[in-house]
């Protein structure tokens, strides 16, 4: 991964979704590794996601609650209604595209058939219209907003990004699209963030920082809940420099204009053998 000094670019509307489900050995969640050309995150391990599509707003009749209502869940009153459907409707295409899952009112067949079509060359819209169904939003959950900062970061584009959170549908098994990503693995987040300290994997901020948060929980049921107690914070990271080393902060550090914090964890990480990492080590990020 290459640091970023700076990028001015405006944010770009984004939807990403943290599949999980629950084992014998605990909580996992469902990771995919970037292709190496990537213009984002070549080679790194990521959630499933990606920028919110201008065709998203032409399918918001598609959802399954009013718009009303998702804009609320989201917990920004200057969101507009259509814009919040949108975002929905990014999170559930992106992951449709990505891993073959579908959030939708579909039995487990119906999904693979969708699949089919999709990996034919089916516009999403298009795929919709074959398994004659509505989009199920009640099965992702608002967990934070991630603005990329306008430095400090370790990719060329900026976006605004709404994480969720959602069990992986029942009888419905994540693959990875063998174009955008080359591998898709289930790890429960403390494995996940071990094998990213040895350097066997490669995760920027946003992903290093959900991992720890999500380390803290046992279950699928108790993240959603989690979730469904809170509106999700708004986490704008703060880069900074002292003694020649480069930080990004997060809200609660003494760096930070905002002084209470979104999530647990550390509040900074620094910039050190490539990548970010937390200044107490990997303990910082389980403790």
């Amino acid at each position: 991964m290459e640091y970023v000094e700076r990028n001015l670019a405006p944010p770009l509307p984004s939807a990403t979704v943290l599949l999980l489900r629950d084992q014998a050995a605990g909580l996992e969640v469902f990771l995919l590794k970037r292709h190496g050309l990537s213009d984002v995150l070549g080679g790194a391990y990521v959630f499933p996601g990606g920028k919110r599509d201008r065709d998203d707003l032409e399918l918001t009749a598609r959802l399954d609650q009013p718009l009303a209502a998702l804009q609320a869940s989201l917990g920004e009153p200057e969101l507009a209604p259509d814009e919040a459907g949108a975002l929905y409707i990014a999170a559930v295409r992106e992951v449709f595209e990505e891993t073959g899952v579908l959030f939708a009112q579909v039995a487990s067949a119906g999904a693979r058939r969708a699949w089919s079509a999709l990996r034919e060359g089916r516009r999403f819209e298009e795929v919709l219209d074959l398994v004659g169904t509505r989009l199920d939003t009640s099965g992702l959950v608002p967990w934070s907003r991630w603005i990329t900062p306008i430095g400090g970061a370790v990719i060329r584009k900026r976006f605004d990004t709404r994480f969720f959170v959602a069990a992986v549908p029942h009888d419905q098994e994540p693959v990875h699209d063998e174009h955008e990503a080359i591998e898709g693995i289930w790890l429960s987040p403390r494995s996940a963030l071990q094998r990213y300290w040895a350097q066997d994997m490669q995760f920027a901020p946003p992903q290093i920082m959900s991992l720890a948060h999500l380390s803290r929980f046992t279950s699928v049921a108790g993240v959603l809940a989690d979730a469904r107690s809170r509106p999700p914070p708004l986490v704008q990271p703060e880069p900074f420099e002292a003694d020649g080393i480069r930080f990004v902060c997060y809200p609660g550090d003494e760096r930070h204009p905002l002084p209470e914090r979104a999530m647990p964890g550390p509040t900074r990480l620094c910039w050190r053998n490539g990548r970010f990492e937390p200044e107490g080590g990997l303990q910082a990020l389980l403790s």
